[in-house]
């Protein structure tokens, strides 16, 4: 079968997908070329000088230790997680799946805010990790727990017939099996450390984002931005190396394997202990947040209660949001298209776009789209076309999964029947290829309007004067330590982005586990 579908895909795309991919590719290369111009007009001894200071080593030591601590954090507590959920006999394991999800919904700027409004003194290190562990540890949790899921338990059946005990099966059996997905997961959890600006800011502390934020915003110094971004771009791009490394390496078994759960491990007495952690994990996690959103909505409501901003920006994140979602999907298309049915250096290229995306600092995309629009094109700074363009390079690799998927599982034969009837390519895809991959388009387009909805740092650097969503306005308001203002916008933002979250992992579960 895959050699005939192999045999099917043409050497060379049409001109019509040829020309967004190449587009894309030359808008994913603006941060590099904004860096290199900006050294190059400053002169490259300026740049070294700006780069080698106490002040830039600073920064790297910071953005460093809140990268690794909330990695290894993360990582440990998915693992556990993961673990307690698929392989022990822990009682409510399907409500317990859904409520250790739930603090995912919450922006990490959001949680943050709620935190130092307790007391400044969860204010730097100590409180960015505790927000951004509590904050990311789904993104680790919800993959080991699948693959677990996923595994055939006769390897570690095998494993305790050979005389291997529970702790020397899951040192040697199961832990190797997890290490490639562990490994993708958590250095995707660093990527996202290295590029996160929201927590760190409003938990005053600073890193490569919040100092190059300063610069462009504040100090006005474009030089100085692009300088640090240089070196932002060079750690994600070295993260990046390490997930091309790292990406294939694993245990591969041929067959389906048994689909069936693996007997469980009885908790003991440990089991009151082990609920009582999950409760205090999940009450320290979302129970804090919504605990405090409660108090300082109540507090605000006594004085006023702004309706009409609430609306504004509900209306600005809503329109946002769904316009970025649409042109993402429009792009991913193409995209998507060229990687599964052509083959050659376009489409491996094609391939490795979203990587290289999502590789690309949300911070350092935006100063680059400032950088061309004012060099090239004055009349698109400070539109809001050019903010859904700096959307779609940000979120288009988490629209590309879904539709990628679909367009996997719908067999190109069927055009090729539609043209013997003599419709035209374009005629064929519309009317019989569309429909089959409709509902992944749909799913990419509610994942990117999720995260649209959530963004931060492309928004205040690109969006219109004027403008203001309910994360730029949790933002400021916090930024003036308005925290009774910020909390309306706040719960609103956590309303809206909850209940997806809540309905896509429940029923993510039970696709999963065959309920």
């Amino acid at each position: 079968m895959a050699p005939a579908r192999a045999s099917r895909r043409r050497r060379a795309p049409p001109i019509w997908l040829q020309l967004p991919v190449l587009a894309l590719l030359l808008v994913a290369a603006l941060p590099l070329f904004y860096v290199v111009v900006r050294a190059s007009q400053s002169g490259w001894h300026e740049a070294w000088a700006l780069l080698w200071r106490p002040f830039v080593f600073g920064l790297l030591a910071n953005t460093l230790k809140l990268m690794v601590l909330v990695t290894v954090g993360c990582a440990l507590i998915g693992l556990a997680l993961a673990w307690l959920v698929e392989r022990s006999d822990l009682r409510g394991r399907r409500r317990w799946n859904v409520l250790l999800c739930l603090p995912f919904a919450i922006p990490a700027f959001v949680s943050g805010f709620t935190w130092i409004s307790i007391s400044p003194l969860f204010e730097g290190l100590g409180g960015t990790v505790l927000v951004m562990v509590l904050s990311k540890y789904p993104l680790i949790y919800l993959p080991v727990a699948a693959t677990l899921r996923s595994l055939d338990p006769a390897l570690e059946e095998s494993a305790r017939m050979l005389g291997y005990s529970r702790r020397q099966v899951f040192w040697r059996v199961t832990l190797p099996l997890l290490r490639p997905v562990l490994m993708a997961t958590s250095l995707l959890v660093a990527v996202h450390m290295l590029v996160e600006f929201g927590a760190p800011s409003i938990m005053r502390y600073q890193t490569f984002t919040t100092a190059i934020y300063q610069q462009f915003e504040l100090a006005f110094s474009n030089t100085n931005a692009a300088m640090l971004s240089a070196l932002l771009l060079a750690l994600c791009m070295l993260l990046l190396w390490g997930e091309f490394r790292l990406r294939g390496r694993g245990y591969a078994r041929t067959g389906q394997g048994v689909a069936r759960r693996a007997a469980p491990v009885r908790l003991g007495g440990w089991a009151l202990p082990v609920q009582l952690l999950l409760v205090a994990l999940v009450a320290v996690g979302c129970g804090t947040p919504l605990t405090m959103l409660g108090f300082w909505i109540y507090q605000g409501s006594s004085a006023s209660f702004p309706l009409a901003a609430l609306l504004e920006a509900l209306w600005s994140s809503l329109s946002l949001g769904f316009g970025g979602a649409l042109l993402s999907c429009l792009l991913a298309l193409p995209v998507c298209l060229v990687v599964v049915r052509y083959h050659g250096r376009l489409a491996g290229l094609a391939d490795r776009l979203p990587y290289l995306l999502h590789a690309l600092p949300g911070l350092v995309i935006a100063l680059s789209l400032v950088f061309f629009a004012l060099g090239y094109v004055p009349a698109l700074y400070q539109t809001t076309a050019l903010l859904l363009v700096a959307y779609a390079l940000l979120f288009m690799p988490m629209a590309q999964g879904p539709i990628r998927v679909a367009l996997e599982k719908a067999s190109p034969s069927l055009e090729e029947a539609a043209r013997t009837l003599g419709h035209p390519p374009l005629s064929a895809f519309l009317r019989v290829t569309l429909p089959i991959i409709f509902p992944g388009i749909g799913a990419g387009f509610v994942l990117v309007f999720l995260d649209t909805m959530k963004e931060l740092t492309a928004t205040l650097v690109l969006g219109p004067t004027g403008l203001e969503t309910l994360a730029t306005a949790v933002w400021t308001h916090t930024a003036n330590l308005e925290y009774a203002a910020a909390a309306p916008f706040a719960a609103l933002l956590v309303l809206v982005s909850g209940l997806p979250v809540y309905l896509l992992t429940t029923r993510a579960y039970l696709r999963q586990s065959g309920a």
